[in-house]
């Protein structure tokens, strides 16, 4: 007797990430109460199941959801903000004093909203934030149904959101109470950056992360100046510091990391830190190259993240796997390292890995959540489909994702978004974007 279950995803093609990264045809994925239960042939699907409903796609590729690994949501509304300027003045001349007049709760709900929507539509499932008032982006994430792992930053000077460092550190701890039953949000304590952040500071922060048992997140290397300062203000490189402050270990992300040299690409290794490559906002910034097939080559986690819509412009990870792809060989000077099915782990798997949450997302297999995403293969850009692996990585853009699904829940469908109203969350922008050009 077959069994009921909520649905049938019937694509053409699906690649499963694990256990391997193989490109498979004719599989369904059987979802029940918002969990996979199995990747199988169409016949066995019909036999064993008697789905509620069956999702035809017959052009499309199945993958788990993307995981942005890094990114400032709230951000997007200052999208096209101080553009073609060097890091540190993008930050001192134009991010910074904007924030200081403009962030609020009600920036970051419009923001976060728009982020939101921006990254369902480009198959995001699941994002890493870091910025500020955690409590709000992480309601509107409830709201919209996206899975998000909340920055419980930390900055020393005072922000919109905070006083000090101690400040954003209590406010950060009662986020991640606040929300710390809730199935999709989960939390990660966010220091800025250490040029913002102090030893004292950074020290607590490695405390209560081992107490709590969540990973940490910082933008480290991620500029030659900011090296260069480093040592000129404390003898020694960043990543050195935060090793003598025992912050290097399985649960650090280092956000950018342009600036590396060998021996601190295996200090990453053996230390087990996970790095964040964000290539498009690092190109776009002139920061700098991350070293990704070096670091990939001596074992070194690796995921990928958008950075925020005012670094980059596009929270759009199909985007960044293409770009991670391109400029990695061209540094490396290689065209065989960084293929498109480690791009594939890095958009996924590694960003799962990197969080803490693997065994819940980054792969279809059975048991954990159904997190996926449709991807049509049927425009003139996408013909003909000789290998759906290169196509997804060098070809598709985010036009072509038409489903996605988080804990079994259909959030865009055939393109069109089920939970969230898009005509009210563009009305907001352009409000925002008549206060944005007020001087």
């Amino acid at each position: 007797m077959s069994q009921r279950i909520d649905a049938l995803i019937c694509p053409r093609w699906a690649i499963p990430v694990e256990p391997e990264i193989t490109v498979h045809e004719g599989l369904c994925l059987a979802v029940d109460k918002g969990r996979i239960l199995k990747l199988l042939p169409r016949i066995d699907a019909n036999q064993q199941f008697y789905p509620d409903v069956v999702y035809e796609r017959p052009d499309h590729v199945l993958i788990p959801g993307l995981v942005n690994t890094h990114t400032h949501a709230a951000m997007a509304l200052m999208r096209g903000l101080g553009e073609d300027l060097p890091l540190e003045s993008w930050l001192k001349e134009r991010i910074w004093p904007t924030e200081m007049r403009l962030v609020c709760p009600e920036f970051i709900d419009d923001g976060a909203q728009l982020a939101i929507m921006e990254m369902l539509r480009g198959g995001i499932t699941c994002f890493a934030d870091m910025y500020f008032y955690p409590e709000r982006t992480a309601q509107i994430a409830v709201n919209s149904g996206i899975r998000m792992v909340a920055g419980m930053i930390a900055i020393e000077f005072p922000t919109p959101w905070s006083t000090d460092a101690s400040d954003c550190i209590s406010k950060g701890l009662a986020v991640h109470d606040t929300y710390k039953t809730q199935p999709l949000i989960s939390t990660m304590f966010a220091p800025h950056a250490p040029y913002t952040v102090s030893d004292t500071t950074l020290t607590r922060i490695r405390q209560l992360a081992d107490e709590l048992d969540v990973p940490v997140q910082i933008h480290l290397h991620e500029t030659a100046k900011e090296v260069e300062d480093a040592l000129s203000k404390n003898g020694m490189r960043p990543l050195q510091r935060l090793k003598e402050l025992g912050l290097l270990n399985p649960s650090l992300m280092a956000v950018h990391a342009t600036q590396l040299t060998v021996d601190e690409i295996t200090t990453l290794a053996q230390t087990g830190c996970s790095v964040v490559h964000c290539p498009r906002s690092n190109l776009k910034l002139s920061s700098g190259a991350c070293p990704v097939a070096d670091l990939i080559s001596a074992g070194v986690n690796v995921a990928l993240g958008t950075d925020s819509a005012a670094a980059n412009n596009r929270l759009d990870l199909l985007a960044e796997m293409n770009t991670a792809a391109l400029f990695g060989k061209f540094v490396a000077g290689d065209p065989t390292v960084l293929p498109a099915s480690t791009m594939l782990e890095l958009a996924t798997l590694n960003g799962a890995r990197a969080l803490g949450l693997d065994k819940e997302i980054g792969s279809l297999l059975p048991g954990k959540s159904a997190d996926a995403v449709c991807i049509e293969f049927k425009d003139p850009g996408t013909q003909p489909v000789l290998d759906p692996l290169s196509q997804l990585v060098y070809a598709a853009g985010r036009e072509n994702v038409t489903d996605v699904w988080i804990a079994g829940e259909h959030l865009l469908e055939n393109r069109t978004m089920t939970r969230m109203n898009e005509e009210s969350v563009m009305q907001k922008a352009g409000r925002w974007a008549e206060r944005m050009t007020v001087s």
